[in-house]
């Protein structure tokens, strides 16, 4: 019974240090999200100021894992180079390695009044980002008080005849071990739990040097597979991006292991402790990747290249929609944001795709567009569910107002997708049945009402993505302009009706049903500058000029 209560203690120390954990990346994220991942991007100029960008984004989140599907995501959007990407993660393994010494300091006074500040902090807090500080400092404390609990309960450990016969057969198979560690950091997603773990073991004389070594290559073995599985259904570079990771971790672990007792008699012979020598190994396993792959930066990209080809047609279903980071709204929101952005290049193709189905008509064309409208029709469902989602967890007002703005941005789109199908390429659809054509003026009006209603999606991307005032200004003076165009070419084409020019006789239907369907989608694409202008108070709640009778009267 004493066994069964000292198990339960430490996989209830074991638990409480990952929720530690968890608390720091979810804190640090609320708080600093958006300002984090714009400092990861701008930071890689060059492959050493990558790595500096990962050791600070590790230290900030405690989590390699974060930092790596962060840098996976801006990989994947082509925001980072790859070669930089991989120096970013090579940082992050750094990063993680001196959080571990940070954390193993003996201050048993620290857990107790980190959990007294966070607490109280997060408490009187009434933004995101105060309770986001607060949420951060309580993890710390928790994850302090779980490892002086897990040093409490492995105390007694050492007397224990099973444990040290199970550790005893861990020592004579170190590949056992160090797939035992790899397994475990996965089931944790931290190699740094793990590691601190396997440190307090140590110190407790539960585990030998060399078996401490084995398990820290084990452990940044296991801590580099969750992001992995994290990115599996984001763009190609994203997956190349990890895989190189997971493959450096696993060359460095292999040959760690092998050199585990020489290792280890050249730890103990500087350091004192066990537990000092477990915090070095983690630390010099780390370092020495960085010396030896960040001059091979190239090779690794060229072989992961290899590993995983670009696909020879586009990838279906949502690319950067990451159930994973549904707890931290910065990133979740910015995932929604890039697939809702993905969705908008798909319907600017339709858009594309309908002109020239109308210059040149053919049924091929309308397949394809079809076939485009379809997969917007899924993708736009992912986005909504993905957010509905979001919604339920802890928004404050600025991240429930940007969920508001992708959600109607998407529906729009939605509907300009099916204007297109539904429209314009069923117009273009008839003029081929029918043999049908336009007179010449008539179609370079229709020409220019297209063209310009793609710079206006093209538009509506930029003021989507950036939240400028002035570009939305623009976007709605541009809908003005649409709306003149197509009645000055509705008036001319009728024009040429009275006139009895033949092919405007013909085709009067359709080409006004042509400048009806391009204003409609104007007016779904400047929806998304509205709530832009309406926040910047520069929006009227009416357009109507005010009656005469109803206007104050002026003193003459």
């Amino acid at each position: 019974m004493h066994s069964t209560i000292q198990l339960i203690n430490l996989l209830g120390a074991g638990a409480l240090l990952l929720w530690g954990l968890r608390l720091i990346k979810t804190g640090v994220m609320r708080a600093f999200g958006a300002s984090l991942r714009l400092w990861i991007a701008k930071g890689t100029g060059n492959r050493f100021t990558a790595v500096l960008s990962g050791i600070m984004a590790t230290l900030a989140l405690q989590s390699s894992t974060a930092t790596a599907v962060i840098t996976a995501s801006f990989a994947s959007s082509g925001a980072i180079q790859p070669r930089m990407a991989q120096a970013v993660m090579l940082g992050a393994n750094v990063g993680t390695s001196i959080a571990a010494v940070i954390l193993s300091l003996d201050v048993h006074w620290f857990s107790s009044a980190t959990i007294l500040v966070g607490v109280t902090v997060f408490s009187l807090s009434k933004y995101a980002r105060g309770k986001g500080i607060g949420r951060a400092v309580l993890g710390l404390g928790l994850m302090l008080l779980a490892l002086q609990l897990v040093g409490n309960v492995t105390g007694p450990l050492r007397e224990s005849e099973v444990m040290v016969a199970i550790l005893s057969g861990l020592s004579d198979a170190p590949a056992f071990a160090l797939i035992l560690a790899a397994v475990l950091a996965l089931v944790a997603s931290s190699s740094l739990a793990i590691v601190l773990f396997v440190a307090l073991l140590a110190s407790a004389g539960i585990v030998e040097p060399p078996l401490a070594v084995t398990l820290v290559a084990g452990a940044n073995l296991g801590g580099a597979i969750p992001p992995l599985l994290a990115v599996l259904h984001e763009g190609t570079e994203a997956r190349r991006l990890t895989l190189a990771n997971l493959v450096v971790r696993a060359v460095g672990a292999i040959v760690l292991t092998i050199f585990a007792v020489p290792a280890a008699g050249l730890l103990q012979a500087i350091l004192p402790s066990a537990n000092a020598l477990t915090i070095a190994a983690h630390i010099g396993f780390n370092l020495a990747l960085l010396v030896l792959f960040l001059p091979l930066l190239g090779p690794i990209g060229k072989l992961a290249a290899l590993a995983i080809p670009k696909p020879a047609t586009p990838e279906k279903g949502a690319n950067y929609l990451d159930e994973s980071v549904l707890d931290t709204p910065t990133i979740a929101l910015a995932t929604a944001a890039r697939e809702t952005l993905r969705v908008s290049d798909i319907v600017l193709a339709m858009l594309s795709g309908s002109l020239e189905a109308l210059r040149k008509p053919g049924p091929a064309t309308r397949s394809a567009v079809s076939q485009l409208d379809d997969d917007v029709d899924a993708l736009n469902q992912a986005i909504k569910l993905y957010l509905t989602r979001l919604d339920q967890t802890d928004l404050d007002q600025d991240e429930a107002r940007r969920s508001a703005q992708i959600m109607s941005f998407a529906i729009n789109l939605e509907h300009v997708g099916d204007i297109v199908e539904s429209g314009l390429c069923d117009a273009a659809g008839k003029m081929a049945k029918r043999q049908l054509k336009f007179s010449s003026d008539g179609l370079a009006e229709i020409v220019a009402l297209y063209e310009k209603t793609i710079t206006n999606m093209q538009l509506s991307q930029t003021v989507f993505m950036t939240g400028d005032p002035q570009l939305a200004r623009q976007l709605v003076a541009a809908k003005v302009e649409v709306r003149r165009l197509e009645a000055r070419s509705a008036q001319t084409h009728i024009q040429r009706v009275r006139e009895r020019v033949p092919a405007s006789v013909e085709t009067s239907s359709l080409h006004l049903d042509l400048l009806r369907d391009l204003k409609r989608i104007n007016a779904h694409l400047a929806s998304v500058a509205y709530p832009i202008l309406e926040t910047k108070g520069e929006l009227d709640e009416s357009r109507l000029r005010p009656h005469a009778a109803l206007e104050p009267k002026t003193a003459k």
